[in-house]
């Protein structure tokens, strides 16, 4: 309440000292209405009141904007899991084909482990064509994902949309194939030149000794994936030595476009109807061990020559059971697309990898890491593939058989 000033001069004015003489004229103070404090006080109060409520509604209503954007911004940043990554991390997926069963598997696994570490996975399939396989990966920058994963088609082919997505600040992983002369950031596979070798040792070994010199088959992959003259590699690694000392004579030795089986019974066939002779067949995976074993089918060769394969398909274990196939080597998938996901999430958040072998892919030594395949034989189908959960035992016998 304003104070009153006029009131206060009344009561501090100074009477000067009058003489005896002099007559004592008394100051006119003016009359001055003062209001009742008792009649003023409830509406002052009620004002007060009113105006703290006016500006804590003010402050409410501003604290719940803040709240309300501060919400919207963590939502769209981050994921609501304990324990995984603060931002919400976006991976390209770029895979050659979904044909073989075992892409899938790749795809949905890579998918699930980057799901459980925060993170989402965008998928394009260039259906085992480069060009289209090279504008799905120019997409996926445009998109500004985090990382890229990338199953090439063709090795040779992806070289210049690498250095498309380091321009854009994104990293490079070639999964199970590599890509060649490129800066690509980091490979992860299994070891396929092992592959190669471990395949031809288990053949050779099952070649009937009643055959002194045998004849052998290499039927190759795709000769646009690397992975495929790395298999060679291996196997020839093997059958050099035996060919060198007289104890085996190559025969036969075509690669498989696309890995078509097919393509590769169509080669096998031929060559078999031209009267020659195998005595064993390196297969360099289990579609084009399928399209050999089709070829000696049809002349009568079916479980007496031996074949191998690679990625313990279904169909291709069942083959090992009957005895039409010898072996076939598994590769845990779910090892190779969990360490592709969780090393993609380090990518994204900067974070070191740990990769502890490396390969030259004609540009540069790229960080490597590197699985070992494991042989599945007849023997050891429960210990291999049925005891890491790769098939059940319903899967591999049926219902009514229980090994």
């Amino acid at each position: 309440m304003p104070e009153d000033t006029t009131a206060q001069q009344v009561t501090d004015t100074t009477v000067p000292k009058i003489e005896a003489s002099t007559p004592v004229i008394k100051p006119q103070v003016p009359i001055v209405e003062i209001a009742d404090a008792s009649t003023q006080a409830p509406a002052l109060k009620k004002n007060n009141l009113r105006f703290f409520s006016l500006i804590l509604v003010i402050l409410i209503v501003i604290g719940a904007i803040f709240a309300g954007v501060y919400l919207l911004l963590s939502f769209n940043n981050s994921v609501v899991k304990k324990g995984t990554t603060s931002r919400l991390i976006r991976i390209g997926l770029s895979l050659d084909t979904l044909k073989e069963l075992r892409w899938s598997q790749d795809r949905d696994l890579i998918t699930k482990r980057a799901q459980e570490l925060g993170a989402t996975v965008v998928t394009l399939v260039a259906n085992s064509d480069d060009n289209t396989q090279v504008s799905q990966i120019e997409n996926l920058i445009a998109q500004k994902v985090d990382v890229l994963i990338v199953v090439a088609h063709g090795a040779k082919a992806l070289s210049e949309v690498v250095d498309k997505a380091h321009k854009a600040g994104i990293k490079v992983i070639a999964y199970d194939r590599m890509i060649l002369n490129s800066n690509v950031d980091l490979y992860i596979s299994f070891d396929s030149t092992r592959v190669g070798s471990v395949s031809a040792q288990y053949v050779m070994a099952a070649v009937p000794k009643t055959v002194s010199v045998p004849n052998v088959a290499f039927i190759g992959g795709s000769d646009t994936d690397n992975n495929a003259f790395l298999v060679k590699q291996g196997a020839m690694g093997i059958l050099d030595l035996l060919i060198k000392t007289g104890k085996a004579k190559l025969v036969f030795d075509q690669f498989t476009p696309n890995w078509d089986p097919d393509i590769a019974y169509k080669n096998l066939n031929q060559y078999l109807n031209t009267g020659n002779k195998v005595d064993a067949v390196i297969a360099s995976n289990d579609g084009t061990a399928m399209g050999a074993i089709q070829a000696l089918t049809e002349h009568k060769l079916t479980g007496k020559v031996p074949v191998s394969g690679q990625d313990a398909e279904l169909a291709a274990v069942k083959r090992v059971i009957s005895g039409t196939q010898t072996v076939t080597l598994y590769k845990s998938l779910r090892l190779e697309a969990y360490s592709a996901a969780e090393n993609a999430v380090a990518f994204a958040n900067g974070k070191a990898i740990h990769a502890v072998a490396v390969t030259n892919n004609g540009k540069i030594d790229v960080p490597s890491i590197l699985i070992n395949p494991v042989p599945v034989t007849k023997d050891n189908i429960k210990e291999t593939v049925i005891k890491d959960g790769f098939y059940t035992l319903n899967e591999v016998y049926g219902s009514s058989i229980s090994p």
